[in-house]
């Protein structure tokens, strides 16, 4: 029997953190041994979540956990990674960050969009941004993995097939994001009675997810792309839904544009490339790591249609945060991940 993976998580109460206890806690491969959290030091995690009672009653510690573990995931605000990072790689420990610290490659773009500089700079050659879609065979032996944001998930995923036909600056990003997107913490745009019966963009043109996103797709492309990228708030816990359109560079029709997406994506499991006429929901694929993808062809304008929707907290979070653990640990990579989306 194989020896179980020792992992810890370091900010287990926010909603990205308490997902993957959620998820770890079903996964046949680990051993969940130490929950870090600031805010609840000495409550049990199910005192602050009470789904949890009786199935995890782990008392949550605000003290260096490891040490204890082969991998630790960091669920945290940007900025506060790196010290976590250098003390794994210290240590021999694996590390998974779900915050921004090891998304972007220029360390002058980290500071322009999240007003902070790398403390750490040197260890950030040992990292890996890594949708697994796209960039698992990028993993060598990379002792951390950076793992991507919620929408520039869906959008990558939405846009990889296609982006060498989308002309240039043609690339339009419209998505939509639960509540749970904007973190635990209060603010007043998810504050209830400004967020519920109410639906609006925010942070046009300007969400920090931009660079991000014309990161990713600009390796895709092999070129620089940018994109217009409005995200929106819908009043609903969980899911994102992301509606791309650009113009293609040669004459196209739906059937070749779906079939594409079908061949770049035949051998993946969690992506499902949606029939003709269907049109993906965010629904279908709430507490699940899938990505659903809908194909749409606008013939007057030769303008492809891509609807892209994923859980954000799955597969935007903690969902590929395992799925990159697995990879990490040369596991079958949907171990853990075997979750059937509900019907309604």
């Amino acid at each position: 029997m194989m020896k179980k993976i020792k992992v810890g998580i370091i900010g287990a109460t926010g909603y990205a953190g308490v997902e993957l206890v959620r998820l770890l806690l079903l996964h046949p491969c680990v051993e969940l041994t130490a929950l870090s959290s600031v805010s609840y030091e000495g409550k049990k995690i199910s005192q602050v979540y009470p789904n949890l009672k009786d199935i995890c009653d782990e008392v949550l510690q605000n003290e260096d956990i490891i040490d204890k573990c082969d991998v630790v995931f960091t669920s945290l605000p940007h900025g506060l990674s790196e010290k976590f990072a250098a003390k794994c790689l210290a240590n021999g420990v694996k590390m998974i960050d779900l915050g921004a610290d090891f998304r972007l490659d220029s360390a002058e773009e980290y500071s322009k969009w999240y007003g902070k500089k790398y403390e750490e700079e040197d260890i950030h050659s040992q990292a890996l941004y890594c949708i697994p879609e796209l960039h698992r065979k990028q993993y060598i032996s990379q002792p951390i993995i950076g793992n991507p944001g919620c929408y520039p998930t869906s959008i990558a995923l939405g846009l990889a097939p296609a982006i060498g036909l989308a002309i240039d600056n043609t690339v339009v990003i419209d998505s939509k994001s639960g509540v749970t997107g904007a973190g635990r913490g209060l603010a007043d745009n998810t504050h209830y009675p400004n967020c519920n019966e109410a639906f609006s963009p925010y942070k046009v043109a300007a969400h920090r997810h931009t660079p991000e996103i014309e990161q990713t797709l600009s390796k895709l492309k092999g070129k620089k792309v940018n994109v217009t990228f409005v995200p929106h708030l819908l009043p609903v816990n969980r899911g994102i839904v992301s509606t791309i359109y650009f113009n293609v560079d040669r004459p196209i029709n739906a059937e070749e544009l779906r079939e594409l997406y079908a061949t770049y994506y035949k051998d993946e499991k969690f992506v499902r490339v949606l029939e003709l006429g269907e049109v993906a929901n965010l629904r279908n694929v709430k507490y699940s790591n899938y990505c659903d993808i809908s194909i749409h062809y606008d013939e007057h304008t030769q303008r492809a249609i891509i609807v892209s929707t994923i859980d954000n907290m799955v597969k935007g979070a903690a969902g590929q945060a395992i799925q990159n653990m697995n990879i990490m640990f040369k596991l079958d990579e949907d171990s853990g991940l075997n979750y059937i989306p509900p019907s309604f």
